[in-house]
């Protein structure tokens, strides 16, 4: 964690154009950079960005990202919301975003399914963030 907020890690995949993926990933932190409630840095490359990947590779970017406001949901849904305006602006833009084990990979023109996937992804990120399970049980 970084600054008491919750820890996301954001990867833009493009593929393996790693020139591509640098420029892309400092364009994303240019546009999440100073937004209120979240704080932004630059991944070392220590761990995989990736399920699957054995390391992150000399040239892979990474960013994450802390979300440092009290309230856990209203502020993740700026940040997927600026992700997706990010992704709408070119075509074939996506991130992978990454909360703990969980992920949800974004794109700028959402279907219903994706759209979907992201709420669910939220609601599962939201629940992680509670100090007792909700399991059912009274």
């Amino acid at each position: 964690m970084r600054d008491g907020g919750t820890p996301w890690t954001l990867a833009v995949p493009t593929g393996g154009d790693v020139l591509r993926q640098e420029r892309l990933t400092r364009d994303l932190y240019g546009s999440l950079h100073g937004t209120d409630g979240l704080v932004v840095g630059f991944h070392d490359a220590v761990e995989p960005t990736e399920p699957g990947h054995k390391g992150a590779g000399v040239s892979e970017v990474a960013l994450w990202a802390a979300i440092t406001t009290a309230v856990v949901r209203p502020a993740s849904q700026v940040l997927i919301t600026l992700i997706k305006e990010w992704c709408a602006k070119e075509r074939h833009r996506k991130v992978v975003v990454t909360v703990g084990d969980d992920s949800v990979e974004i794109t700028g023109r959402p279907d219903a399914a994706q759209e979907r996937m992201v709420r669910d992804f939220q609601d599962r990120i939201a629940g992680n963030d509670d100090p007792e399970p909700d399991d059912g049980a009274a």
